[in-house]
């Protein structure tokens, strides 16, 4: 008789596995993966002789400094408690500021003990330095306050019953512009969880953007129309740059609005049939520092291209074109040069950092970095002569390398998050491959072969599904720490003997408009059958059992293993399910954002859509077996998804296993999670997939 057992954190693994694999020396283990570092929040400071970073090692966050032309990270923080957010420097590039646990908190940049700005009771974020240095604002209880660091005295800008946050200061420090968000909070006390368990969802979900006078005064608001207003920035001193999306996302405008009277102007206007896509990927414009131009990412001819426009108002200009893509632009300080990151080449899933000089006529670039791996997040020194970015690559996870923006210059590695255990020579480089789907279109995917495998035998294999759909796989680690401990879990699966398959099914990033909008109302439909279609190529190779392939995937990807065990009843042998949407009309209601509403429309519209792509009304199908993996603190995807899931698995007669985290996230952070979640999908995968 089938069973739906419920794991908790603190139970032992209960699957019976098959013998383990004898792990060769210096191999990978689960314990090693947990000490993979990952930088973020990385800050040159003013003089640009050093560059502050925070380096995370399974949700344990700490501040480190390193010298940008020598020296190696030294930390100033050692190991607190809590996440750190908001790091800058000041002025005089003496002090390290950083939020943690609500409160702003300093640190020597030459070491010291760290030491509270301020505590309250309340708890601040969204800290943000004047640019004389002497003032920062901040969020408290939802409204904006100024305080003066010197003394401590503080003036409360806003007070109402939405959330302000995100300030920025105006360049003359007179004006803060900000992001306004208001939503509805509604209980869910579902039949199926009993009455003493309830559920908070967000509805009526809305961002617009304000400014208001740093002295005091009235809010104005900038440019608000019925749909969103998002990333204000400073263009001068009374004006601000924001993208203003429609409520039914077919259009996205580049507004120049007067922070004093709130009127906009349409600088740029993108129109699309379907819905535009670029929502969550950094196409937000960007004012050159004189406010001159304004540098943004539009897909208006088909990729994502690099384009200016004046704030006079006039054309806007393409700095790049081709089929490939370019992502996160910066300003050099002087407004003349535009740094940015691009995937020209032969490789889709590898990232070169290019500097456009745009004060010409003509637009000439100069591309800095090459080689294989990815290279992203260019950041300028004050004086414009080097660039900080992140650097992944087959053999090394997430770093923070420093280079001349100058031809022939050799780039500085800053930090080295890879821990001494790790081989990188037994870690398996991705092979860039290509097969068909049924309707003909090419599926670009990644595959890891075990070096050595005896191709004369037939082995196991796991598919592996990227989550957001607004993402992809790269050539080598994966530049996102949320799919970077994934992509650390696969090389240990390699070594451990299976192959490894890692589609961009058509909604991935990185290959064109038309791919990223492939699945447009279709959810489910045919970016699962390029996935599916994948257990096909791995056929072709000769030494993949496709009798015993099994897949798994986070978020969406944990959507797209439901639709494997529903819509290809019998195609893999067991799947895991982390965090996944199970069923978008609940997923709608909460968080109720953009993401779903342009690929479906609203779910009143679309009843029967809705249905059809929701594999919670088919998982009567189900016949294989399935591990399902949720943070109870989850706000991507609730917790209350994979609760229903179970709930009418079990009522079914299905065979599904259900394990949750508490007080977990939907990107599994903790070591004690992410130590139990890698053992126990190893577990899962070695009970069904290896033979006895």
């Amino acid at each position: 008789m089938p069973v739906t057992r419920f794991l908790a954190l603190t139970s032992g693994l209960w699957l019976a596995a098959a013998a383990p694999i004898a792990a060769a020396p210096g191999a990978l283990s689960v314990e090693t993966l947990l000490d993979i570092r990952h930088p973020s929040q990385a800050a040159w400071s003013p003089d640009g002789e050093r560059v502050a970073f925070v380096w995370d090692r399974t949700g344990v966050q700490d501040v480190y400094v390193v010298g940008s032309r020598v020296g190696i990270p030294e930390g100033l923080t050692r190991h607190e408690s809590g996440l750190v957010d908001g790091l800058f420097w000041s002025r005089d590039s003496k002090t390290v500021y950083f939020e943690r646990g609500g409160d702003l908190w300093q640190v020597a940049a030459t070491g010291g003990e760290p030491r509270p700005v301020w505590t309250t009771a309340e708890s601040e974020g969204d800290v943000a330095l004047s640019h004389d240095g002497t003032r920062v604002a901040f969020s408290r209880k939802s409204d904006l306050w100024v305080r003066v660091v010197a003394d401590g005295r503080e003036s409360r800008l806003t007070e109402t019953e939405t959330i302000e946050g995100g300030p920025a200061w105006s360049p003359d420090d007179q004006r803060i512009a900000f992001t306004v968000t208001s939503f509805t909070l509604h209980e869910n006390v579902a039949d199926f969880v009993g009455a003493k368990i309830a559920f908070r969802s967000q509805k009526g979900f809305a961002v617009h953007a304000g400014a208001v006078p740093t002295a005091g005064g009235p809010v104005i608001a900038l440019a608000r129309t019925g749909g969103t207003e998002t990333a204000p920035r400073w263009a001068d001193a009374s004006h601000v740059v924001l993208q203003r999306v429609s409520a039914d996302l077919k259009s996205r405008e580049i507004v120049l609005a007067d922070a004093t009277t709130g009127e906009g102007r349409v600088l740029f206007r993108d129109d699309d049939r379907e819905f535009w896509s670029l929502e969550f990927l950094g196409a937000e414009p960007l004012p050159s520092p004189d406010g001159r131009l304004v540098a943004f990412i539009s897909d208006r001819d088909g990729w994502d291209h690099l384009y200016v426009v004046p704030t006079a108002g006039g054309e806007a200009r393409p700095l790049t074109h081709g089929a490939y893509e370019v992502s996160r632009p910066a300003w050099s300080p002087d407004g003349k040069r535009i740094a940015f990151d691009t995937n020209e080449g032969a490789n889709p899933g590898a990232r070169q950092l290019v500097v456009a000089d745009v004060s010409g006529p003509a637009p000439r670039a100069l591309t800095l970095t090459g080689g294989r791996g990815t290279n992203i997040g260019p950041a300028w020194s004050v004086d414009g002569t080097r660039l900080l970015y992140q650097h992944t690559d087959p053999q090394s996870s997430a770093d923070l390398f420093v280079v001349e923006a100058r031809a022939a210059s050799a780039p500085r590695r800053l930090s080295d998050s890879m821990p001494a255990a790790v081989d990188r020579g037994a870690l398996v480089p991705p092979q860039l491959v290509r097969y068909d789907a049924p309707d003909g279109q090419s599926v670009p995917a990644y595959l890891f072969v075990p070096p050595g495998l005896d191709r004369t035998r037939k082995h196991p294999a796991i598919v592996w599904v990227h989550g957001d759909g607004i993402t992809q796989n790269f050539d080598g680690w994966h530049t996102r720490r949320d799919y970077a401990v994934y992509y650390s879990v696969h090389q240990y699966l390699v070594q451990r003997g299976y192959v490894v398959l890692a589609p961009d099914y058509r909604g991935s990033i990185g290959y064109g408009k038309a791919w990223r909008q492939g699945h447009y109302r279709d959810l489910g439909g045919k970016d699962y059958q390029d996935i599916a279609a994948g257990v096909g190529y791995l056929r072709t190779l000769g030494f993949v059992d496709t009798d015993r392939v099994g897949i798994w995937g986070l978020s969406y990807g944990g959507f797209m293993a439901l639709q494997a065990l529903t819509v290809t009843p019998e195609l893999f042998r067991c799947a895991i399910d982390v965090a996944g949407v199970q069923d978008w009309l609940y997923w709608y209601d909460d968080p109720d954002g953009p993401w779903i509403r342009g690929r479906l429309g609203r779910p009143e519209d679309e009843p029967e859509l809705y249905r059809r792509t929701s594999p919670i009304h088919t998982v009567d199908k189900i016949v294989r077996p399935l591990l399902v993996m949720h943070g109870t603190a989850d706000v991507n995807v609730p917790f209350l998804e994979s609760v229903r899931l179970v709930d009418v698995a079990l009522k079914a007669g299905k065979d599904v296993d259900f394990v949750m985290y508490p007080g977990e996230l939907h990107y599994f952070h903790r070591a004690h999670v992410l130590r139990d979640a890698w053992t126990r999908a190893e577990r899962f995968f070695d009970a069904h997939l290896r033979r006895p």
